[in-house]
């Protein structure tokens, strides 16, 4: 597993945020209409106003993290929803460790 691309996306503190509001959900979001925090994941809605940026930019955000496996992406209706995807972060923290 190649480190570079995740470290490249881990270099925004935006997405950091992202990530640490995702490990615990019901402590940083207000509970969703469809979906539940912690078993669907959160709305891109509410991850771009706790940001304070528009959903085309959370959601650019998102996606990276998709991208290199930190997070996983659900559609429930109109919505898209993330969430950790902890094994693939402990697999990551793993490869990193080995790395250094």
């Amino acid at each position: 597993m190649s480190i570079a691309p995740i470290t490249r996306a881990l270099a925004s503190e935006k997405r950091l945020l992202i990530l640490s509001w995702l490990k615990d959900p019901r402590a940083h979001f207000p509970p969703q209409l469809d979906g539940d925090l912690v078993e669907d994941g959160v709305c891109v809605v509410l991850i771009a106003e706790k940001l304070g940026v528009s959903q085309p930019t959370a959601t650019a955000h998102l996606q990276r993290l998709a991208e290199v496996g930190l997070l996983r992406a659900k559609r429930v209706k109109q919505w898209t929803f993330y969430k950790r995807d902890e094994t693939a972060i402990a697999r990551i923290r793993a490869a990193v460790a080995e790395a250094l």
